[in-house]
C-alpha cells in the first residue's frame, strides 16, 4: 500500500475521532514559529492564478462545509456577545500540530489534502506539489510559502468561549480535520488576517467570501462559540454573496 493510499484510509479514522469533539498577526502563522509544525523542505515561487486550482478552491476540499441556507440558519442561532477577555490566553493552550501517524502531523495532512501532485519525504514533509491560495488566488509550488490557517483563529476562539474549554478540547479545535477549520493559504494572507474576525478582515479574493463565511459560521456553530454584533452583520453580508 502506498503512503497516499494509507493516508486516505487513516483520514477516515481521524475523522471519526475528531467528530466526537466539537491567527494574532504572526501569532497564528505556521512560520516562522517552529512550534506550529515541521518546516517543509523547499523557496518561494508564486504567481497570479484564477479563482481555484488544486483542490482547495473546491468547497468539497473543506470538510463539513454547509450550504448557504444552512449557514444562515446556524448564524441566526449563534449567541451574540461582546468579545471576552484575553486574560490567560496562550497558544500553548491549543496544542498543534498534532501527530496524525506515519510521521505526519496536521500541517502536512492539510498540505496533502489541499494540494495536487504532492510528494513527501521520509519525514512526511511536502517537498513538491502545487497549491492555490484561495484567499488571494495565488499559485505556489513551494510548501514553505504556505501557512495552515485556522478559519476561526485561536485567539478569536478564546475570546468567544474557548477559554472555558479543557486543554484536550482546545487541541481538537486546533487540529480539526472534520470541519472547515483548516486550510492551506499563502503565508502573507494568513499573517495579514491574524486573529481578526470577518468584520475586521476578509479574503482579498471576494469570490471566496461565500465559502469563507459559510466555513466561519459552521465552525462557530459546531463549537458553540459566540459572535459579536458587527461580526454577525458582516457574515450576513458575506453570505449574501452566495446568492439564493
Amino acid at each position: 500500500m502506498t503512503r497516499r493510499q494509507s493516508w486516505w484510509r487513516r483520514g477516515l479514522a481521524v475523522g471519526a475521532v475528531f467528530a466526537l469533539a466539537g491567527c494574532a498577526a504572526i501569532e497564528d502563522a505556521t512560520q516562522p514559529e517552529p512550534a506550529d509544525g515541521k518546516p517543509s523542505a523547499s523557496a518561494s515561487a508564486s504567481t497570479g492564478a484564477g479563482g481555484g486550482g488544486g483542490t482547495a478552491a473546491d468547497d468539497s476540499a473543506l470538510p463539513g462545509i454547509p450550504t448557504a441556507e444552512q449557514a444562515r440558519k446556524e448564524l441566526a442561532g449563534l449567541t451574540v456577545a461582546k468579545h471576552g477577555s484575553m486574560s490567560g490566553y496562550s497558544r500553548a493552550k491549543f496544542p498543534h500540530w498534532a501527530s496524525q501517524g506515519e510521521s505526519c502531523d496536521t500541517r502536512e495532512t492539510v498540505l496533502e489534502r489541499d494540494g495536487t501532485d504532492v510528494e513527501r519525504d521520509d519525514q512526511c514533509r511536502a517537498v513538491s506539489g502545487k497549491w492555490t491560495s484561495v484567499y488571494d488566488d495565488k499559485a505556489f509550488t513551494e510548501a514553505r510559502d504556505l501557512d495552515i490557517d485556522h478559519m476561526v483563529p485561536l485567539a478569536n476562539a478564546w475570546r468567544s468561549g474557548a477559554r472555558t474549554w479543557t486543554q484536550e478540547k482546545r487541541k481538537e479545535f486546533a487540529n480539526d480535520l472534520t470541519r472547515p477549520q483548516l486550510l492551506a493559504v499563502s503565508a502573507a494572507t494568513n499573517r495579514s488576517k491574524g486573529d481578526q474576525g470577518p468584520d475586521e478582515w476578509q479574503p482579498p479574493s471576494k469570490a471566496y467570501w461565500c465559502t469563507y463565511s459559510r466555513a466561519w459560521v459552521s465552525v462557530k456553530a459546531s463549537y458553540e462559540l459566540s459572535v459579536t454584533e458587527t461580526e454577525k452583520e458582516t457574515l450576513t453580508e458575506m453570505l449574501d454573496t452566495c446568492g439564493s
